[in-house]
């Protein structure tokens, strides 16, 4: 199977997915090498992943892409924000294209916005996702005080939670927090769970990490 990876990240969506060859698309230059460090078999392209899915969608059996969050995010609104930017529709353009444009199984993710849905979304937690089939209601534990986690020692909690460890503290578009990239990963089991149910594979068993839920 051949799967399209855009906005890949650091490949958290993507580290238990089985039996598939990978493009990966990362625009930033430092995450993309953290990213093939990772998953040294995976073709990582440092790119726009946004033209990316125009000019190559038909050459891939399944697609994720992970749009870049923050101009939806209800942070976004959060009263000590100043800056106040359109929100990114390149999200939106995402879904629509792919629901009409591409024959096989795909996944759109982001996170809660602070408006009303423009196209419906299945919410599984702190993620949105808009797919050519329904997904699994299965939702990994976070660890407690989640959000709040954003130091160095942070960092390396939300590295012990995803199974993903790196040395290099990521800042991203003038973000001073080092575990930024970590909360907005998907978790490898919720990957693992949505990959397997779009593409027909049998529903997975999952030992869940003993974390507290957060109560943020």
């Amino acid at each position: 199977m051949r799967v399209l990876n855009l906005y890949a990240g650091i490949g958290s969506n993507r580290k238990l997915w089985e039996g598939c060859k990978i493009t990966a698309v990362e625009l930033d230059e430092r995450i993309a090498a953290v990213y093939q460090r990772l998953h040294p078999d995976d073709e990582v392209i440092v790119g726009d992943a946004h033209a990316y899915l125009q000019e190559h969608f038909r050459e891939f059996d399944f697609i994720w892409s992970s749009p870049p969050c923050p101009t939806h995010s209800r942070m976004a609104k959060a009263t000590r924000h100043e800056l106040r930017r359109y929100p990114d529709l390149k999200l939106y353009e995402e879904i629509l294209f792919l629901q009409h444009f591409f024959d096989g199984p795909w996944c759109v993710e982001n996170v809660v916005p602070f408006y009303d849905y423009l196209i419906p979304a299945q919410v599984r937690g702190r993620h949105a996702y808009w797919a050519s089939g329904p997904i699994p209601f299965y939702q990994e534990p976070t660890p407690r005080d989640f959000i709040n986690l954003g130091n160095v020692d942070g960092k390396q909690r939300l590295m012990d939670w995803l199974g993903i460890h790196f040395e290099e503290n990521i800042y991203v578009k003038g973000n001073h927090c080092p575990a930024q990239i970590l909360r907005n990963a998907v978790h490898p089991n919720e990957g693992k769970a949505i990959f397997d149910a779009l593409t027909g594979k049998p529903e997975p068993a999952f030992q869940l990490m003993m974390f507290e839920e957060d109560d943020a």
